[in-house]
């Protein structure tokens, strides 16, 4: 007799793995209180699903199956090790004795807060800010540690290391693997927004590779945020949710059929998600009214005026740079004063932006932000200076390490000869 093909489960649990892995994780660390054991056995148990469920069929709830199977993988592994350390037996029976009785009614709900718990515990002030974005990249949004070194330019070892450090940090402090208490949750929540759109910023225009977006890496950006805002409904979450719903609406229109970049000015506006459009104006408009917003919700009106204009030269560029005026008074940072200085550019003239952008090059910032040499270049290439908008594309081809922009510069460069 045959034996029954192993192919369509593998498809299903390549399926549920890449959906639900993460979930899975989160609610196993919570029981485990273990990191790198929660890990092992979710591991453990997909490859139990794969020798098992072809032929005793796949169970009725998938999900609770594996979670289940996890959890015992994660006692025998205590109990292997307790021959060596007495104590692992100890957490053994603790696991087995805490497992029904902390076990949640809703399932869905139970998988849910503990995404949060574990984004709480990932972005702890406690832990240092790189170490933060380094943890949830890992642990909440499943990349390997190859790919957030290489988004971040440094080596897997040393990516590995942070991680690591990191774990460990949690597991002697001890950090609570818990939603911090509403009245503990407002100064928790700036470093919870903040990774969150790093996460977004990555998925949305990727450091490296060949593709312009990671659309995984923004999906679960925006799904986190989501649940964060239907915890805390503040007006800088519902401001994030806006500002990457917005950001988000571009994205059929950003790239080409074949791959190529395409600017915001070039872009087909019919591709642009009108959904998520009306979403996300509504968004920023609740936010703006709570009159207790800060940056993300003013990035966020700035996105609202591109989405709801129909071409740009029916941009209200006026308003755009009175929107980053108060943006820069919050949120001084080179990279919101070279956006200013673009916006400046189409209300007063490319002259008015390069003095802003030379005089920002000339103090060392963004000296190394392709951006900035890009934009640079650009301003020149519109006033007809041919020779340094050519230079100024050759230095931002140097640094930058994305394919479309690479291809999307050497392309500028080109068209000047």
């Amino acid at each position: 007799m045959s034996e029954p093909s192993t192919e369509p489960i593998r498809e299903l649990l390549d399926s549920l793995y890449r959906v639900d892995s993460g979930r899975i994780l989160a609610t196993l660390i919570r029981f485990i209180g273990d990191f790198d054991l929660a890990e092992e056995a979710m591991h453990e148990a997909f490859a139990a699903a794969l020798s098992l469920w072809p032929t005793s069929g796949v169970p009725a709830n998938p999900r609770p199956w594996l979670i289940s199977t996890a959890r015992f993988k994660a006692i025998d592994t205590l109990r292997r090790r307790a021959r060596f350390d007495a104590s692992q037996d100890e957490l053994a029976r603790y696991l087995e004795a805490q497992w029904s009785s902390a076990e949640c009614s809703n399932e869905e709900e139970c998988l849910e807060d503990d995404r949060l718990r574990l984004i709480f515990t990932c972005c702890h002030p406690s832990l240092a800010p790189e170490a933060r974005l380094a943890l949830t990249l890992r642990e909440v949004c499943g990349l390997t540690t190859e790919e957030i070194a290489k988004a971040f330019l440094i080596t897997p070892p040393t990516l590995a290391q942070r991680i690591v450090r990191a774990k460990a940090k949690i597991r002697e402090t001890p950090i609570p693997y818990e939603v911090p208490t509403p009245q503990e949750l407002p100064e928790r929540l700036g470093a919870v927004l903040q990774v969150i759109y790093l996460v977004f910023n990555e998925g949305y225009s990727a450091a490296t590779g060949a593709e312009v977006m990671r659309a995984e890496l923004t999906t679960e950006a925006i799904r986190l945020c989501r649940l964060l805002a239907e915890l805390q409904p503040e007006p800088e979450v519902i401001g994030l949710l806006s500002l990457m719903l917005l950001q988000e609406s571009r994205h059929a229109a950003r790239s080409s059929p074949t791959g190529e970049l395409i600017l915001l000015e070039n872009q087909d506006r019919s591709l642009w998600n009108r959904e998520q459009i009306v979403e996300g104006v509504a968004l920023v408009e609740r936010a703006l009214k709570s009159n207790r917003f800060g940056s993300y919700t003013l990035q966020a009106a700035i996105a609202a005026v591109h989405a709801e204009a129909k071409s740009v030269a029916a941009t209200d560029w006026r308003q755009i740079v009175a929107l980053y005026d108060c943006l820069v008074r919050i949120q001084p940072s080179p990279v919101v004063q070279l956006n200013r200085a673009v916006a400046i550019a189409e209300c007063e003239g490319p002259d008015a932006g390069l003095m802003l952008i030379d005089a920002m090059l000339e103090h060392g910032e963004l000296a190394n932000y392709y951006l900035a040499h890009s934009a640079r270049a650009d301003m020149y290439r519109r006033l007809g200076r041919t020779a340094e908008a050519r230079t100024s594309y050759k230095k931002a081809l140097e640094l930058t390490q994305q394919e479309p922009e690479r291809q999307f510069l050497q392309e500028r460069i080109r068209q000047l000869k």
